[in-house]
């Protein structure tokens, strides 16, 4: 994200409300958000006190719904 360069967006009145990124850098911010959000998921099933179940057993109850 080193080379990220602002480049905004602005209303009639000069107020932002844009930001126009290179393709680059959005897919990389998706791929980042993608693994902090995969982390976040794994930090709040660990900190849960829940049972845990084969992934078999998993797989089949989630297929139900």
């Amino acid at each position: 994200m080193d080379s990220l360069r602002e480049r905004y967006l602005v209303d009639n009145q000069g107020k932002r409300i844009g930001v126009v990124l290179d393709i680059g850098v959005y897919q990389k911010l998706l791929e980042e958000l993608e693994e902090l959000e995969s982390l976040y998921a794994f930090d709040m099933a660990k900190a849960d006190d829940d049972e845990a179940i084969p992934l078999e057993q998993a797989i089949t109850e989630i297929e139900r719904l």
